[in-house]
């Protein structure tokens, strides 16, 4: 059954494939990035489907994250996908961490979703699915962590499982369920070409997994083949 789901980061990537996908499948879209007008593949995407509404939204802009909220009240939400990050300097190790680029990395990773939840759940207790959606990485997981190195990006997504799983617990009462996601090494601007899935892949993954959690679903990690990956 659709419903109307927000997703954040939809310029590119797996926010704009998920945007396709959702639409595609009749929901209601309201796909946010930082800059629209900038955003031509979107909004050829936005043209084509009168289910798809575009507002800009910087997510570590937190008055301007109310005031989205503050422009949705009355409307429900039943999904809310926390998409947009910021990958950060590439091959960061041992003595070569840049400390400023770091909080950068945090601020958008860890401390954004976190408002971005706690902005927007209002209007998520009268929807019909009641999902979140944190797109985080494998490479968060400390079970997994067997190269080292990766400090700024790594400790930023092992950060926000924290806060998926806290979220988890707080918003249990509500009845909305709080999942951390990996979408896989996928063929995007930050996978790269030589990635192992495509976006379509990923995103059809990652839908499935949302669209079918439940109370035992909520508080974990999953890959978006529907897998559990260790803390």
């Amino acid at each position: 059954m659709p419903g109307t789901i927000l997703i954040t980061g939809c310029n590119r990537g797996i926010g704009l494939e998920m945007t396709r996908q959702f639409a595609a499948d009749g929901w209601q879209v309201v796909a946010t990035c930082r800059n629209p007008s900038a955003a031509w593949e979107l909004s050829e995407l936005a043209e084509a489907h009168d289910n798809i509404e575009i507002h800009g939204l910087d997510v570590t802009d937190y008055a301007q994250m109310a005031e989205l909220a503050k422009d949705l009240e009355g409307r429900s939400l039943d999904v809310l996908v926390s998409n947009a990050g910021y990958y950060g300097p590439k091959g960061v190790g041992l003595g070569s961490v840049d400390v400023e680029e770091w909080r950068k990395v945090l601020e958008a990773n860890t401390i954004a979703p976190y408002k971005l939840v706690e902005t927007f759940y209002p209007h998520m207790v009268n929807g019909h699915y009641k999902v979140v959606g944190i797109l985080s990485s494998k490479v968060g997981s400390i079970s997994d962590n067997g190269s080292g190195g990766g400090y700024i990006y790594r400790s930023s997504k092992t950060a926000v499982n924290q806060v998926a799983k806290s979220l988890s617990i707080d918003l249990a009462e509500q009845g909305i369920k709080v999942l951390a996601l990996h979408p896989g090494w996928v063929q995007t601007d930050m996978g790269g070409p030589n990635a192992l899935i495509s976006v379509e892949e990923s995103v059809a993954g990652l839908k499935k997994v949302l669209l079918e959690a439940d109370e035992t679903s909520s508080g974990h990690f999953y890959n978006y083949d529907g897998t559990t990956i260790p803390w």
